[in-house]
Order: structure tokens, then sequence, then C-alpha cells
């Protein structure tokens, strides 16, 4: 395996990171991608932000209202929403909802517990 480190994670042995009363998530990262388990509850407002990372989405229950370079996205269960490095988005929990996140590159600020609000 060349000498690199294959690791197991299991999601619940990995602590959940409160970032609000509405967000909290958890978060497994590589090298150069990260996967993060979101819960996010109605009401949550992720506020206008961009990344580096390219970012995908995949809603398992619920539903997030994206706003996307001025179009209004809804996303719901079972669907997969990708956002491109460097464009401006936020996203809205419709409903409770339990999401993952994929990022490439990884979000080194977020491995540092730098909170949403502070993008």
């Amino acid at each position: 395996m060349g000498g690199k480190a294959v690791r197991l994670h299991r999601w619940d042995e990995i602590a959940l990171d409160k970032v609000t009363e509405l967000l909290s998530r958890k978060i497994v990262a590589g090298d150069r991608e990260m996967i993060v388990q979101i819960y996010v509850k109605r009401g949550c407002l992720v506020p206008m932000h961009a990344h580096e990372s390219e970012q995908m989405t995949y809603v398992l229950q619920g539903a997030l209202r994206f706003l996307v370079g001025g179009e209004e996205i809804t996303v719901r269960e079972g669907d997969v929403l990708h956002i491109p490095s460097g464009v401006e988005h936020q996203a809205e929990a419709l409903e409770d909802t339990f999401e993952l996140d994929f990022f490439s590159p990884i979000r080194r600020e977020w491995l540092e517990q730098t909170h949403l609000t502070e993008e």
C-alpha cells in the first residue's frame, strides 16, 4: 500500500461537535478530502460564504434550501448538490435535516474548530 496508513472510522465513535444550537457535525478527514455528517435543525441558516473546497451535499433526511449564484435550489432526501470551488452559497434548513458534506481539498478551518458563523 505504499506506506500509506489505512484507517477505519466509525461514526458512532466520533464526538459530535455542537457548532451552534441549530447545527452539529462529525468530521472524518484524509489528506485531500473530507466527509462531514451534519445535523441541522429547521430554521438553521448558514450565511453566504465561499471556500476553496469543492463541495458535494447529500441529504439523507430532511430538506435544505440553498442560494447559489442567485439561484434558489431545494435539496431533498436522496438529492446531491455539487457546489464548485469558490462559488458563493448559503443554506437554510427547511426541516430538521441529516446530511453528508464532502469537501476537496479539506476545510482546515473546520479541523481547527472554526465555526460556520466565522467563515
